[in-house]
């Protein structure tokens, strides 16, 4: 597992933190727009404090009740691991990709601060997770669909994967009896 995370969760992490700090360093906050694939996917700069496709984004203590909601996160999925609940190959990396997603956008919520995007200025807990990845399908439910991240796509991949591995992988408890 150390290695998946030094492989995996780490180079992407990293990734994260680059592409966010990239972005803030050459995007206006919701000012700037960069088509990619005219019509369809775009480059730009979005504060989201809150979840999920923006929910309770801007509400006073999202930062706080998300950190701490990731931060459970973590710890389960420690317990878990702990307890041999990923056996296979499939649910590690979805476990990989997870505590990817989970690091990266809580490090902007802990870190970057609304004062030009920078991190580690000073301020805690004043963060907004940057969003910048923007697609329009023109058809429904991706019209557009709300903008997203690097992080934000491990949390999703890591969903399907586990959901896969729910279906293929033995749990454990079957595994021993066997």
């Amino acid at each position: 597992m150390i290695r998946l995370f030094l492989l995996l969760s780490l180079p992407l992490y990293i990734l994260d933190q680059l592409s966010k700090s990239w972005i803030v360093q050459n995007f206006k906050l919701y000012e700037t727009d960069k088509e990619v694939i005219p019509g369809i996917f775009w480059l730009h700069h979005a504060s989201n404090t809150g979840v999920a496709f923006g929910m309770f984004n801007g509400t006073q203590y999202a930062n706080y009740a998300f950190a701490t909601v990731s931060l459970a996160a973590l710890v389960f999925i420690y317990v878990m691991h702990g307890k041999g609940l990923f056996p296979g190959r499939l649910s590690r990396t979805a476990v990989a990709l997870l505590v990817s997603g989970i690091f990266g956008n809580l490090t902007d919520r802990l870190f970057r601060n609304h004062d030009g995007g920078k991190l580690f200025d000073g301020t805690f807990f004043d963060g907004y997770v940057v969003d910048f990845l923007r697609f329009d399908f023109g058809f429904w439910p991706f019209h557009p669909w709300p903008s997203f991240n690097v992080a934000d796509s491990c949390v999703v991949c890591a969903a399907i994967l586990l959901a896969l591995a729910s279906f293929v992988e033995t749990p454990p408890t079957q595994a021993k009896k066997a």
